[in-house]
Order: structure tokens, then C-alpha cells, then sequence
């Protein structure tokens, strides 16, 4: 059902073991060691893995396993031999199940295509999200900044004006102060003048100002109306 067309192996001698290993294999010690080997390596691994495996999933792993397993051998039996790479060519299958491998590989390229379109419209929805959730930020940031302005500036009003307040207070209590200052040193002044001398004069100057002169025939002599008529 399934075959490989080319296996090559590439080995070397250690200088130091090639009578050794020439003495206890000849000089076709390759096809005792790895010809023969490879072939039963490749059926070992063919027998345990599903032909999906060795066709597509596990085929890339299996030129480092062989050579691993073969190396694993030689050291055993023929520490002598190195092997340096192995390379397996992609196995022929029926064209059926190969048509049916290439439909689903076809199948899984749409899947990984479609998987990959959702990633990318997920990753283009989340910045979005992203940019959107940032300019709100920004926006409730700017916000908050203006309001905090307009607050701080209705406070510095509120203190200009009370401050305005205190000073017109001031100065009308001042002022105040003032006339009552002023009215109270007139008063007290006023209050020393009121003795008895002061308001006898004030009382002659009164009549001075009021006093009426009579002349006549009748009345030889002055007379003087202090009813102020």
C-alpha cells in the first residue's frame, strides 16, 4: 500500500576502527548495519503510525529517527560506523487515498485560512475596542479636567467676590466709624461750650439779633421787646 522510492543514508569510518570493523563485517559492513537495517527501521515505524502519520503529520520527524535509531544500533555493534544523514523521499500511496489526503490537506488549508481570517477580524474587533475604550478614557479624562476647572474657577469667583464683600464691609464700617468718631467729638465739644457764661451770651446774642427800637414823642426813652414781637 505504501512505498518509499529513494532512502539514502550518507556514513563514515572512524579512522581509528576501520580494521576493526572491516575485520568483523568485510567491507560490506553498510548493507549489514544500515541497507538492511533502514528497511527494517522503516517497516518498524510504518507498523506503529497510522498511514496519516506517515504520510503528512510524522513524515517530517522521520529522517532525524532513523538516523537516530541506526546510530543507536552501530554503537551497540559497530562503533566504528557514523552516520552522518538519512534521507526518506515522500512515500507513494494509492491515488485514491493520496486524492483523499490532498482533499483534506485542501480542507485543512480553508480551515487554517478561515481560522486565521476570525483571528485577524478578532484582533481588528479588539483594537477597535481598544481604540474606542482609549478616546472614551480620554474624553471622560477631558471632562473631568474642564469640570474640575469650571469648579476651581466658580471658587476663585465665590472667594473674589466674598473678598470684595469683606472690603466694601470694611470700608463702610470704616466710614461709619468715621461719622460716629466725628459726631462724638462734636457732641463732646458741644458739651464743654454749655456752660453758664456760653448760654448767657448765646441768649444776649439771640435778643441783639431779634430786638425792635421804638422812637417817639411819647417815649422819650429806649425800650426794648424781649418777647421777640
Amino acid at each position: 500500500m505504501i512505498s518509499f522510492d529513494k532512502v539514502e543514508v550518507v556514513n563514515r569510518l572512524r579512522s581509528d576502527l576501520v580494521y576493526a570493523t572491516i575485520k568483523n563485517y568485510t567491507v560490506h559492513y553498510d548493507k549489514t548495519w544500515i541497507f538492511d537495517k533502514i528497511h527494517h527501521e522503516i517497516n518498524q515505524f510504518c507498523s506503529s503510525h497510522t498511514l496519516q502519520e506517515v504520510y503528512i503529520t510524522l513524515f517530517d520527524t522521520l529522517d532525524e529517527h532513523l538516523a537516530n535509531v541506526l546510530q543507536a544500533n552501530c554503537d551497540t555493534w559497530a562503533p566504528g560506523i557514523e552516520i552522518i544523514a538519512v534521507r526518506v523521499t515522500k512515500p507513494r500511496i494509492p491515488d485514491q487515498i493520496k486524492r483523499n489526503f490532498e482533499q483534506m490537506e485542501a480542507e485543512k488549508t480553508k480551515l487554517l485560512i478561515a481560522n486565521e481570517a476570525q483571528r485577524v477580524a478578532e484582533k481588528e474587533a479588539e483594537t477597535e475596542r481598544k481604540k474606542a475604550t482609549v478616546e472614551a478614557q480620554k474624553n471622560a479624562d477631558v471632562a473631568k479636567i474642564q469640570m474640575a476647572k469650571e469648579l476651581m474657577e466658580g471658587e476663585a469667583k465665590q472667594k473674589i467676590s466674598a473678598i470684595e464683600d469683606q472690603i466694601h464691609s470694611n470700608r463702610e464700617r470704616a466710614y461709619s466709624d468715621a461719622v460716629f468718631y466725628k459726631m462724638s467729638k462734636e457732641a463732646e465739644s458741644n458739651q464743654a461750650l454749655l456752660t453758664s457764661e456760653y448760654l448767657e451770651y448765646m441768649h444776649i446774642l439771640a435778643l441783639s439779633n431779634n430786638t425792635k427800637v421804638y422812637f417817639g414823642e411819647k417815649m422819650p426813652n429806649l425800650f426794648i421787646d424781649k418777647t421777640g414781637h
